[in-house]
């Protein structure tokens, strides 16, 4: 007759089995990473947790870190061709979630570029160089300036080829566009966030506006106001960028369920200067009668003196 295993035994058989089930799910997990990740790098920015697991919100995390790669990873193979590599300047840079990434899935094996984070808080660029430091990161640089600042930096080269901007608040994003005409830059990726300056002008000027025509029913309410406010200035943005020689693209950087501030502008350096771009831009401020206001901003200052001097001729 065959012996029953004793209850300790049949408790160690369990345990076991527990713990051979707990490393086969991990193995699984894991697998879900590109060849070569570093699995430091993702607890310190919290895609995988402290015991190496991957949760519900850690997927949605990675799979916005690759998705926002896939973007990036063919700018950077054109622009590889050198002996120096491709330089990007992040802004806003934050954590360098977006830096960090870019290094360890493709700078690193590169073996050449740099990648230059720009962050106004000292204590988060403080962290991420030592970060940097502890993963042997050793082409990364991070400046403890703001994105208007960093354009005439001695810490940064005369050229930049990839300049990318996230979630960069209000005016910063058009600060980032101004840093990579002045960088000469082939590229730029910018995801737009919160913009209040162009709501602020419309809401100056509303009661004349409602007076002239109806579409300024579209900003007659304070929600609306500011969200018409940032749909144009994206779409002004756009055409500064085409008017500068850059080939622009649009698209949504994650599915609508993971977050509204969802727009993606890409913008690669052709050389080709569209003049209709240009006038279009005009045309847009004019309509809105933010002309003089926010012209500047979009290169339009010199032409607006020169058309205000002639009227006054």
């Amino acid at each position: 007759m065959q012996k029953k295993p004793s209850p300790s035994l049949r408790g160690t058989a369990g345990a076991t089995s527990k713990k051979n089930s707990q490393a086969s799910a991990q193995a699984a997990e894991l697998s879900e990473l590109r060849p070569g990740q570093s699995v430091e790098l993702l607890k310190e920015l919290h895609i995988l947790t402290r015991d190496g697991r991957l949760n519900q919100d850690s997927r949605r995390k990675l799979k916005q870190v690759y998705h926002l790669f896939n973007f990036i990873e063919p700018l950077l193979t054109e622009l590889s061709a050198g002996e120096q590599g491709p330089t990007l300047a992040d802004h806003g840079a934050g954590k360098s979630y977006l830096g960090f990434i870019l290094y360890d899935l493709y700078f690193k094996a590169l073996e050449r570029g740099h990648i230059y984070g720009v962050e106004t808080r000292a204590e988060l660029v403080e962290k991420s160089r030592l970060l940097a430091q502890r993963l042997d990161f050793g082409r990364m640089s991070f400046l403890n300036l703001s994105v208007a600042e960093s354009s005439d930096a001695g810490e940064l080269p005369a050229q930049i080829d990839v300049v990318t901007a996230l979630h960069a608040c209000d005016t910063a994003t058009d600060d980032a566009i101004a840093f990579g005409l002045q960088k000469k830059a082939r590229a730029m990726v910018l995801v737009p966030c919160c913009q209040a300056e162009m709501a602020a002008c419309l809401r100056q000027g509303k009661a004349l506006q409602l007076a002239r025509t109806p579409l300024a029913e579209l900003w007659r309410h304070p929600l609306h106001t500011r969200e018409l406010g940032s749909q144009v200035t994206n779409v002004l943005r756009c055409l500064y960028l085409e008017a500068s020689g850059y080939q622009v693209t649009v698209t949504e950087l994650v599915g609508w369920e993971h977050s509204m501030k969802n727009e993606l502008i890409i913008a690669r350096y052709t050389g080709q200067k569209k003049r209709s771009a240009a006038e279009r831009l005009r045309a847009i401020l004019v309509e809105f009668g933010l002309e003089k206001v926010l012209g500047p901003r979009f290169g339009l200052a010199v032409a607006a003196d020169v058309a205000e001097a002639a009227a006054a001729g």
